[in-house]
């Protein structure tokens, strides 16, 4: 997480606490030292930030510190929540985490609307003892263009190493699919991110390449979308996973 992104995040998270917070549990939460939330902290104050405390007692935000309202109608906020809500579905832990900070800030300036329920099954959670790989991870090599090393299982069980560049992460109701150019097969190949076994980040990259890549995946993704629905018309077999 960039640091201005961190600051943000501590700000959010101590308006909203109702006690002090401390600096382990800052940490934890997003996922730095302890150190690194003490120099972050101190550069809050140094910024005139209303945050009183200090380490090891644990921090606070001085109250009347607020956000300007948020300038959405009724229909805009539902459309937030439910949207945010669903992304219980994907089974990517950090847009989960992201998704609660934004309705807490929904919830301190508006109105509850707990009458408005989305169903919680989807997608695996993440988890490396079943082969689930860090969604997060994968967004950020996307961002970064930056290679990876997977070891996949398909459906049956067959187990190949691959060369990737990850050029896009598609969310499905029951899986979530890694798009990229595989090395091995030479075009662009989709990955269950929950039969990913192993991931490695190489040094390679593949940077300024992956928004041409990503357009040619498009317009590849545009063909089979057509060429899907011709033979769902013609009562032909589902194009399954391809790997």
């Amino acid at each position: 997480m960039h640091r201005s992104n961190r600051l943000f995040e501590i700000i959010q998270i101590l308006r909203a606490a109702p006690g002090p917070v401390t600096a382990d549990v800052l940490a934890e939460q997003l996922e730095v030292s302890v150190r690194t939330i003490y120099r972050d902290i101190s550069a809050l104050q140094a910024m005139r930030t209303p945050i009183e405390g200090e380490a090891g007692l644990g921090y606070l935000m001085r109250r009347g510190y607020d956000l300007p309202p948020l300038n959405f109608d009724l229909e805009e906020l539902e459309a937030l929540r439910v949207g945010l809500s669903m992304l219980e579905r994907t089974g990517d832990s950090a847009l989960q985490q992201a998704a609660k900070r934004i309705c807490q800030k929904i919830e301190d300036l508006h109105d509850p609307a707990e009458w408005l329920q989305v169903a919680p099954w989807g997608a695996p959670l993440d988890d490396a003892e079943r082969g689930c790989v860090s969604k997060s991870g994968l967004r950020a090599t996307i961002r970064q263009e930056q290679k990876l090393r997977l070891t996949y299982r398909d459906e049956a069980g067959r187990e190949t190493e691959r060369v990737v560049r990850p050029v896009a992460l598609i969310y499905h109701l029951e899986c979530t699919m890694l798009a990229a150019w595989c090395e091995l097969r030479g075009g662009f190949r989709h990955f269950r991110t929950d039969r990913i076994w192993t991931c490695d980040w190489l040094e390679d990259r593949f940077v300024g390449q992956g928004a041409a890549l990503r357009e040619v995946w498009h317009q590849q993704n545009r063909w089979e979308d057509r060429d899907r629905t011709f033979n769902s018309a013609s009562n032909a077999q589902g194009t399954a996973e391809i790997t």
